[in-house]
């Protein structure tokens, strides 16, 4: 299998599949379970044009399947009286207020989250808008247990986070279930206006979805049409001088015969400047996407975005002026190491796609996702390797940076879904195809540039570097996979197996050295259980492996291996009667083999060595208290360490910039009458534990604590108006160093005043 055998049959195989399901209704006729589905409003006058015999069929199939236990039915009650439900949710749709009840990451269908004996964190649009998180995707993840958002601090340029102790940006990032995968320099955007809801799954999560890293996966779900009407337009700036000016507007038209056609267009557009001088943050989107349903049981929608975004590198300083004091004091956030002559970030981003469903027969549905995406990135600049000499001279050295990555990558996912009775058990049965492919134009070169003194910088001595390069090459990476899972309930209790078998053709075609080729096949699988007691009580015991095939070269230029992962995990999950809330904890113990880490010879590049191990617990609540009272809560405490490497004394240390200890808890308020009705306050309180900025775990990075606050007030049912402080007291603090002449300040105090007005 290659994968120009891939590339170039992506779209041939959709256009067939979707043709073919298309008129595939006969065939599973005689089923008779329902479609889980969750149905828009319009469906229902829809479904009246239907012949008697359908109509009364569905009926009796819709009468099962809302019949429940009635502990069940008592509990839904009590959640719509706390203020929260407001009608069903679907896995994919809108959140009211923080607390999620379905999800479709942890099994590719609609499934309660407390039915899903894995760890799932849903981060609705609400806490987004309440937390003001404007620009920076990495700062949607910084309350949610085990993920660590932001690891570089107030770098503009790309998202980091960790997902229990490993890097998760590069292979799990997914967007409405299909990945954003990058390497080298050439990463995507997400937009956080741009998203109805963040689903963080926890675990190797290859099982349905391919290469990912052990840790667990992002997956962003963009805001789709629907047949309410939208009218939303919002702008802001922030006390460092960057504004912005966002829009969400959607409708719906009905269409002869009883379809209809819905429409949405999502758009930002910002800029202004940072905490550090000559760094900006500019950006803009635009997102259009359309809806057509011709009948009760068709939907197909077409998407596209567009985006740019500008800034430059920033920090890369040294651990001592940083963590520790120098002998000129600490070096100031707001110096910038590189040189506004040459440092450049940019970033051009495409997508276009469409979503297929179509539901067969009352038991089988039928879904095809596809994308494909193309990202430019341009990286020039300077950025600090280290004292030159002292760091009482205070001057460091600088390296000269260049890099330009052309990706692009097409992913193609098939879904047959079929619900069926074998005696007392139920089955939610999935199989699927996955298609992907992976293409990058990567060239890089590094060479010297000037010293810059950090207390008397002086800026224009440097030109863009023009030297040889050290990387030049095409990599490609084609993907094929089949998988198979199997929903199996029995009363209360809830059985997950799943399986899936991968095929990657892996190719470098150096255009400066020996060109590379690789063929990899690897099984993953998971099994899992979960019991819903009638109290809301959920315990959960699950067993994942994972596999990750690697794109790039190390070092000597020899293709990366695959990185394998396996996972054991029990916890409890609980949703109180009569409280809108669920409360988790998760006991996890997770091996990664064959893991990714700078190497310490050429930093440059990358090295993998043994074996690294995560062990744990998270602690989760999330809660709509009543409809104007909400919160999230998270504590994480893991033992993370080295448990194989080549070189024995390494065994036993911790990987670099990752700490082992996150706490957190945010909550908002808002008055709904008496004379402060329309007033609300919001406030939260990050903590995040200590680091090592070195392989030998001998340079400390410090813990930090910071506080956020929110303040809004709405009025006339169209305006709010709000006030929103990260980091109110104005902490000056190190997110992580990786090597140790590489530091990265956190953000400074951002008070951020914005007005929004709907109609």
């Amino acid at each position: 299998m290659s994968c120009r055998w891939i590339g170039s049959r992506q779209l041939a195989v959709s256009a067939t599949v979707v043709l073919s399901v298309a008129g595939a209704d006969d065939v599973f006729a005689q089923t008779q379970l329902p479609s889980v589905t969750v149905e828009a409003p319009h469906r229902q006058a829809a479904r009246s044009q239907q012949q008697p015999s359908q109509r009364a069929a569905r009926a009796r199939s819709a009468a099962r399947r809302t019949t429940t236990a009635p502990s069940e039915a008592q509990q839904q009650i009590a959640q719509q009286a706390a203020g929260a439900s407001g009608g069903h949710e679907r896995a994919n749709g809108p959140v009211i207020g923080y607390l999620a009840r379905q999800s479709s990451s942890g099994t590719k269908t609609s499934t309660p989250i407390i039915q899903t004996p894995q760890s799932v964190t849903v981060i609705s649009a609400e806490q987004i808008r309440d937390q003001k998180i404007v620009s920076k995707f990495d700062e949607v993840l910084r309350y949610t247990p085990g993920v660590v958002g932001g690891t570089y601090g107030a770098d503009f340029r790309n998202d980091w986070f960790l997902i229990r102790g490993f890097p998760a940006q590069n292979e799990s990032l997914f967007l409405d279930g299909l990945q954003l995968f990058y390497t080298s320099y050439a990463s995507w955007k997400l937009q956080p206006f741009n998203l109805e809801r963040v689903e963080v799954l926890r675990g190797p999560s290859g099982i349905l979805y391919g290469g990912s890293a052990p840790g667990g996966l992002v997956n962003a779900v963009s805001k789709l049409p629907s047949a309410e009407p939208i009218r939303y337009i919002e702008t802001g700036i922030n006390n460092f001088g960057n504004a912005y000016t966002q829009f969400d507007i959607g409708g719906a038209t009905a269409q002869p015969g009883g379809g209809q056609v819905q429409y949405r267009l999502v758009g930002q557009a910002q800029g202004g400047g940072t905490q550090t001088d000559y760094v900006y943050d500019n950006n803009f989107f635009f997102a259009p996407s359309v809806t057509w349903r011709p009948d009760a049981d068709t939907s197909l929608t077409v998407f596209g975005m567009a985006s740019h975004s500008n800034t430059r590198a920033l920090n890369f300083l040294p651990y001592v002026g940083t963590v520790t004091n120098a002998p000129f004091g600490r070096i100031p956030t707001s110096l910038f190491v590189g040189d506004p002559s040459v440092d450049q970030f940019r970033r051009d981003q495409e997508m276009v796609g469409y979503q297929f469903q179509k539901s067969i027969s009352d038991s089988v549905d039928f879904r095809q996702n596809a994308r494909m995406a193309h990202v430019d990135v341009y990286y020039a600049g300077l950025y600090g390797l280290g004292y030159a000499t002292t760091p009482a001279a205070a001057d460091i050295t600088r390296g000269n940076f260049y890099t330009r990555g052309i990706a692009t990558q097409l992913n193609l996912d098939n879904q047959l879904e079929y619900r069926f009775a074998t005696g007392a058990l139920q089955h939610t049965a999935l199989a699927g195809v996955d298609l992907k492919y992976y293409g990058i134009d990567d060239r890089q070169g590094f060479g010297m540039g000037t010293n810059l003194n950090l207390l008397n910088p002086v800026y224009g001595t440097n030109l863009p570097y023009s030297g040889p390069l050290y990387q030049n090459a095409y990599l490609t990476q084609g993907m094929a996979a089949v998988y198979l899972q199997d929903q199996v309930k029995l009363d209360r209790l809830t059985v997950v197996l799943s399986g899936r078998q991968d095929w990657v053709d892996l190719n470098n075609n150096n255009r400066i050295g020996a060109s590379q080729s690789r063929d990899d096949s690897k099984f993953s699988g998971r099994v899992g259980a979960i019991y819903n007691f009638d109290f809301g009580v959920a315990p959960y015991v699950s067993y994942m492996t994972g596999y990750n095939p690697v794109i790039g070269t190390n070092a000597a230029g020899q293709l990366l291996l695959p990185e394998t992962s396996e996972q054991t995990e029990v916890g409890v999950k609980y949703e109180p009667v009569g409280l809108n809330a669920r409360f988790g904890v998760a006991l996890f113990d997770l091996k990664r083999k064959n893991a990714l880490t700078t190497d310490p010879n050429n930093t440059l590049f990358q090295t993998q060595n043994g074996e690294v191990t995560s062990r744990g617990v998270e602690f989760e609540a999330v809660a709509n208290i009543t409809r104007d009272f909400k919160l999230v809560a998270s504590y994480t405490n893991y033992e993370l360490f080295v448990s194989k490497d080549l070189n024995p004394a390494l065994i036993g240390t911790v990987p670099t910039n990752t700490p082992r200890q996150l706490a957190s808890v945010w909550t908002d308020y808002t008055f709904s009458d008496g004379p402060l009705r329309g007033f609300g306050l919001g406030g939260g309180i990050r903590y995040v534990g200590s680091s090592f900025a070195d392989q030998a775990n001998t340079a400390r990075v410090p813990a930090f604590v910071l506080g956020d606050l929110a303040l809004h007030y709405e009025w006339d049912n169209h305006w709010r108006a709000a006030l929103n402080v990260v980091n109110v007291t104005d902490r000056i603090y190190v997110a992580s160093c990786a090597p140790i002449s590489s530091c990265y300040y956190g953000d400074r105090r951002r008070i951020t005043a914005s007005l929004a007005y709907k109609w």
